[in-house]
């Protein structure tokens, strides 16, 4: 199964791409049903004040006639949905009723059917939440996985402290983790790092070097199995290890003596692998400000996260699947993990995001190093998508250029802009903005007309113009009239108005304009690690 990127509804691409058993891990961040709605802010590099803010997704649910008939025919009347998942699913019908809870409940149901579905018999699956429903969803995943395989609520401090009016501040997410058969999964074990204060009480020996470390007991009175009983050092005791084992630690230089000669084993704190991982992680933090990996996307997880997740529950080549991947971390700790992946989307934004990132971080080609299924390949699949969604074809049709889209707003709202590239010009490097409208019926003059006003309006050097329809001669002359943009920098002149169809872009027919920012921030390059972690030294019982 090749590396693939899928646009679409994860429940579709889930039941129509993705073969039984075929998954040993799975990763998902749904959206919340925190009535939110989220925004992707791509802080702009021109030195405005106000980000560019675009639509992701809004995680705000409400009850419909689409809503019902999912919970018919997706959930009730599926073949594929179990007996205890549909029970459940009704018992939070008649408790929770008809509202935008339970219509949260209804999209995640069939999805996680279908998860435990493609999943292997040895893997595991981890749902990221919220307190806001994290109670409803641990008890559909009692249903859909058993709740035999369950493993862990883990309690992710996800955030410092808030000042909320009235309640306690809400600082941590929660991940849920089932296994398909709990008798079978997969689990390297993990490790936290120690707290400064345990090293402070725990490591108070130091070497002449300066290295770390603490004492153990090397007798063994009262262990279960008995030991090894001989005179060592003037000491008679029962030891926990033969004559042979103790001269060679000693000659290592592992064995240290009390003021009454008795043998302690000495563990340096630096050969010490950490804490066994345990089910609260406040030692990573989220994406800030100012994290390298930070790439505008609100809802970010640090890579660390996926990494420790991607690590305890798979191995090198595994598949690793998740279904709402939005700006790919779990697919870019994935790749950097040697694994393989699955990375689902619904927006074309998302999918273009991701594909930045892997560009940008691994030097990956869409086509070449992985597939992309469901994105536009020619004018008629292009048209297909105007026809079912008119936004996703504007986000998918300004991702051709790696431009910002604007918001998904009402008609209108938008004010004749559907993205805007940034480019710098002149001796002191003075941003210059290039404005991008979409046309997908029917177009004519007077669009080309007004292109030219909102380039007038908006101050741009460029206005560039998409369409699924050929331009005709007139536009062509509407747009001639526009002049050109001088830039000093590259000492030449570009074409103020340009006119491209979608099947010339998608031919490598781009738009003739100076050298530009990108409209992603990059993802950091991944190098090569350099070593690896240490293990523990124990002793063995010969």
């Amino acid at each position: 199964m090749p590396n693939t990127l899928y646009y679409g509804d994860n429940l579709d691409i889930l039941r129509q791409h993705v073969p039984d058993e075929s998954v040993d891990l799975v990763y998902l961040d749904p959206p919340f049903n925190s009535n939110a709605s989220y925004n992707v802010l791509f802080r702009e590099k021109s030195g405005e004040d106000s980000p560019a803010q675009i639509k992701a997704f809004t995680d705000t649910w409400e009850w419909t006639l689409e809503t019902e008939r999912t919970f018919e025919q997706d959930i009730i009347l599926h073949p594929g949905t179990p007996s205890a998942v549909k029970d459940m699913i009704a018992a939070f019908r008649l408790f929770v009723g008809q509202n935008a809870m339970m219509s949260y409940l209804v999209m995640m149901t069939p999805r996680q059917a279908e998860l435990r579905r493609v999943l292997k018999p040895t893997g595991s699956l981890y749902l990221h939440c919220d307190p806001t429903a994290s109670h409803y969803l641990k008890l559909l995943l009692d249903a859909v996985f058993g709740h035999q395989n369950f493993k862990n609520e883990i309690v992710w401090k996800r955030s410092a402290a808030h000042s909320d009016a009235k309640a306690c501040g809400n600082t941590h997410d929660i991940i849920f983790t089932y296994a398909k058969d709990k008798s079978k999964f997969v689990w390297n074990k993990q490790y936290q790092s120690y707290d400064l204060e345990y090293i402070r009480t725990h490591y108070r020996h130091k070497t002449d070097e300066g290295r770390l470390y603490r004492t153990d007991n090397l007798t063994a009175t009262g262990l279960s199995g008995g030991g090894y009983e001989y005179e060592w050092n003037g000491v008679s005791r029962i030891w926990r290890c033969p004559r042979e084992t103790m001269e060679r630690l000693d000659n290592e230089g592992r064995v240290r003596y009390t003021r009454n000669g008795v043998a302690e084993y000495i563990r340096y704190f630096d050969e010490m692998p950490g804490v066994p991982l345990q089910d609260m992680w406040i030692d990573i933090p989220p994406i800030n400000s100012q994290a390298k990996e930070r790439l505008g996307y609100p809802t970010q997880k640090p890579e660390a996260l996926l990494e420790r997740i991607i690590t305890a529950s798979s191995n090198e080549g595994d598949v690793v699947l998740d279904p709402f991947c939005g700006c790919g971390t779990a697919v870019a700790a994935a790749e950097k993990l040697k694994r393989r992946w699955i990375g689902i989307d619904v927006t074309h934004l998302a999918v273009a995001l991701m594909k930045n990132r892997l560009k940008t971080a691994f030097d990956l080609e869409p086509g070449k190093d992985y597939d992309v299924v469901g994105e536009p390949q020619d004018e008629g699949s292009a048209r297909a998508l105007w026809e079912q969604d008119p936004y996703q074809f504007q986000f998918w049709a300004v991702s051709l250029l790696e431009a910002q889209p604007q918001s998904e707003q009402k008609k209108g709202a938008d004010r004749g802009i559907d993205g805007v590239i940034y480019f710098v010009d002149g001796p002191h490097r003075t941003p210059q903005k290039v404005v991008i409208q979409v046309k997908g019926g029917h177009v004519t003059v007077p669009q080309v007309r007004d292109l030219k006003g909102v380039v007038e309006r908006e101050k741009a050097a460029l206005g560039l113009f998409i369409s699924l329809e050929s331009p005709t001669g007139p536009m062509r002359s509407e747009a001639a009239s526009g002049g050109f943009f001088h830039s000093d920098l590259w000492n030449r002149d570009y074409p103020r108005i340009q006119l491209r169809t979608v099947s010339e872009m998608m031919a490598g027919q781009g738009f003739d304009m100076p050298p530009r920012r990108p409209m992603y921030q990059a993802a950091e390059r991944v190098r090569p690690q350099e070593g690896e972690q240490g293990t523990m030294d124990g002793l063995e019982r010969a």
